[in-house]
């Protein structure tokens, strides 16, 4: 219950401190004002990269890249993220929270791919990749906040595109947003419907140490996707200071997947029992968020109090049929098995933030807190016939359970901000963060309930040696909680031979980070970072009863991070070319953590890292425009690391008919070299190498018929957060 009071009573105070609060001298008033001009006259000129103190902003709104893509597909384009063949989303390698216009996403790794799939990359404004968060934000290390478009003018508009992509199989896009706004009225609808096909080919070497045991996989899995989608957003302005509106989202999902692969065993070199396995899944899914929030904005003051109270659901529905061969000296074997889960997941929450300056000083106070409550579920039930048979390797896995997370996670912040001597900038915060959680099963009686807190610092310093030069220093403590699913304990077989399951007695990662960039002449920076940690929790894999089972298990050691990026953004030719270009070397000390472990890994990992983006806007004076996109990636985790650099590319160009409000694109997407994931996976038990082709390739033509006035403003922030980097 004293959890719960925290925001409550946060809530009132922040209510009579907005309507109460001291106006500052009408000479800081004047300069607010200045700055907020300021930041209006550069809207239209900003490059399509900004590096700022603790984040890089891609500027992606009216850019050729939006062209045939959804925003999942922009995401794997910004620069310093990458998305591995798992479908996580990272940030300089490390995992991230997501935030879609400010507010925390409830999803990762799959189901966060498949929403962002739903919403058309036509109506992103920005991603901003935030490496330094500060205090405001739910940490669990960097942060990717996805901004949407909103749009101000009066009357209707919007836009419809139709979009066909042809990579191993085809593929058809369709999205449409629709806006109205009459005086202090804005309704948005964005909708969607994806038809996608997906191949995708896979080899592994699974290799246990204890008995010389090499089991060798090659399978192709082909996966079929239907999602519709549609979410409102609705806001109406009471007045200059007081905004209300309600924001509604619906997505799903149905899933089939055709698989089918072939393995054989080598013991101590020698060729024994072969398989040959076929999975049939079929999935359902969907996803229903809810949040009312209200807002007091006085410009004048600059002051922002901002309330959030909201629901996120999500169900995931589905039935999987393994169909297993053996083949041995001795004869052949059938095995069946099904596989039907019901997952369920329930969030609840309330936020509340405020920000006001302190007086004459200068300063600014924000302070915050939030209340969430999870509840999620997940029943599993098997079925076949060889569940009954004591030969079958499936005869003694748990047949009808059902795992429940339950949590309260409550955290309290404050940051302050102030510039001394108009040239060195500061903001130092905290936050405190207390979760009391419960997992259990139903049947197997298993059970675990634990609760901790924990303190949060940030620092941030930037001093301005002229209007050329710039040093910054940050400094974060962050922690990463295991997501609820990597705690299912239940055992479920996979399409390369193995099994999987999560871990009941998971603890959570924390980790510092100090980060130092050098600003010159506002377009080149050249940045390090070290990162720090003494345990980590990794996927890793054990034999249980004769399988090979992948899980995240704990680590302890200590693993030291070193990282040295440049990055430079110029226009060119009156502004129509605008080329973004950075280049990394990553050093990782992996020893400490190597050793504890018994991982008989690499102690120590040296890989360069690259990306570009260029854009040509108006040529030939034609409404052409033309943007290509690459990147040099390696993917090293923990105790997994990369075998191979990968090249990713691709080409757009788009066709603007400006009378008719239309657009024709073509897109190449790495049409010089396929990408594929090759990566080895270290664990005391052996080693598990995993080749993977993915299908993100081939060409993509989209049509944009767009109608009335499509001119589009930021999200309003105050200058602390536009310049300091303080926001939420």
């Amino acid at each position: 219950m004293k959890i719960l009071l925290f925001p409550i009573a946060l809530l009132t105070g922040s209510l009579a401190i907005a309507q109460q609060a001291p106006a500052p001298a009408a000479n800081d008033t004047v300069k607010g004002n200045a700055k907020e001009i300021e930041a209006v006259t550069l809207v239209a000129r900003k490059p399509t990269v900004e590096s700022k103190i603790d984040r890089t902003v891609f500027n992606v709104a009216n850019s050729a890249i939006l062209a045939g893509n959804t925003t999942w597909d922009v995401l794997r384009m910004t620069p310093l993220v990458s998305i591995d063949n798992n479908d996580e989303v990272k940030a300089e390698g490390q995992m991230v929270t997501v935030y879609i216009n400010d507010r925390k996403s409830v999803f990762t790794g799959k189901e966060l791919k498949e929403y962002l799939k739903t919403i058309p990359a036509d109506n992103l404004m920005k991603i901003e990749v935030i490496t330094s968060p500060s205090s405001r934000y739910e940490t669990s290390g960097s942060v990717i906040n996805i901004v949407l478009k909103k749009r101000d003018d009066e009357g209707i508009k919007g836009s419809i595109s139709l979009n066909n992509r042809q990579s191993t199989k085809n593929s058809q896009y369709t999205n449409f947003n629709l806006n109205y706004h009459k005086k202090r009225f804005t309704q948005t609808f964005i909708g969607g419907y994806n038809s996608g096909n997906y191949v995708q080919k896979t080899q592994t070497w699974d290799n246990r140490y204890a008995t010389n045991k090499l089991t060798q996989f090659n399978l192709e899995n082909v996966m079929r996707n239907e999602s519709p989608s549609i979410s409102s957003t609705s806001e109406f302005e009471l007045n200059d200071k007081n905004n209300i509106g309600f924001v509604a989202e619906y997505s799903q999902s149905r899933n089939l997947s055709l698989s089918e692969s072939n393995g054989m065993i080598f013991n101590n070199g020698e060729p024994g029992d072969s398989f040959l396995q076929t999975q049939n899944t079929w999935g359902f899914n969907r996803n229903l968020g809810t949040n009312a929030f209200y807002k007091y904005y006085d410009k004048e003051k600059n002051r922002i109090l901002d309330i959030n109270l909201g629901t996120n659901y999500s169900s995931n529905d589905n039935d999987n049929l393994i169909d297993k061969q053996i083949h041995n000296q001795t004869g052949s074997s059938n095995q069946q098995l099904g596989v039907i889960s019901s997952n369920q997941m329930r969030n609840y929450y309330l936020k509340v933030d405020y920000t006001q300056p302190l007086g004459k000083s200068g300063g600014t106070m924000e302070v915050g807190g939030k209340t969430e409550i999870n509840n999620h579920v997940i029943p599993n039930s098997l079925y076949g016939f060889s569940m009954n048979d004591s030969n079958s390797e499936f005869y003694n896995l748990a047949r009808n359970d059902t795992f429940h997370y339950e949590d309260n996670l409550s955290s309290l912040y404050v940051n302050y901000s102030k510039t001394f001597f108009k040239k060195l900038e500061t903001r130092i915060g905290v936050r405190y963060e207390y979760i009391d959680y419960k997992v259990r099963q139903d049947v197997a009686g298993t059970e675990r309930k634990d609760s901790y807190g924990t303190f949060l610092p940030n620092l941030l310093l930037k001093y301005n040696f002229s209007e050329k030069f710039d040093l910054s220093l940050t400094y974060n403590r962050s922690i990463w909680r295991p997501w609820y699913s990597e705690f299912n304990p239940f055992l479920v077989p996979e399409i390369n031979g193995t099994y999987s399951r999560g871990n009941l007695y998971l603890n959570p990662n924390p980790n510092d980070r100090l980060y130092l960039k050098l600003g010159i002449l506002k377009k080149y920076f050249i940045s390090a970072r070290y990162m720090h940690t003494n345990q980590d929790y990794w996927t890793t894999y054990v034999t249980e009863n004769g399988r090979t089972v992948s899980l995240p298990g704990n680590f302890d050691g200590k693993v030291e991070k070193y990282y040295l990026f440049a990055n430079t953004n110029q226009n060119f030719l009156k502004n129509k070319l605008n080329v973004n270009a950075g280049f990394g070397w990553y050093y990782i000390n992996n020893k400490d953590f190597n050793q504890k472990n018994d991982l008989r890994g690499k102690d120590y990992i040296s890989y360069w890292g690259a990306s570009a983006n260029v854009s040509y806007t108006n040529l030939f004076n034609k409404n052409i425009n033309l943007s290509a996109w690459v990147e040099l990636a390696n993917q090293n985790n923990g105790n997994s690391y990369a075998n191979n650099t990968n090249v990713f590319h691709n080409i757009s160009v788009t066709k603007i008919f400006p009378k008719t409000q239309m657009e024709l694109s073509m897109q190449l997407m790495n049409i010089f070299k396929r990408p594929y994931g090759d990566n080895t996976t270290y664990s005391p038990d052996g080693t598990f190498r995993e080749y993977s082709k993915w299908d993100w390739y081939g060409v993509s033509l989209t049509f944009v018929k767009r109608f009335g006035n499509q001119k589009v403003k930021e999200n309003t922030k105050t200058d602390v957060e536009k310049n300091g980097g303080g926001g939420k």
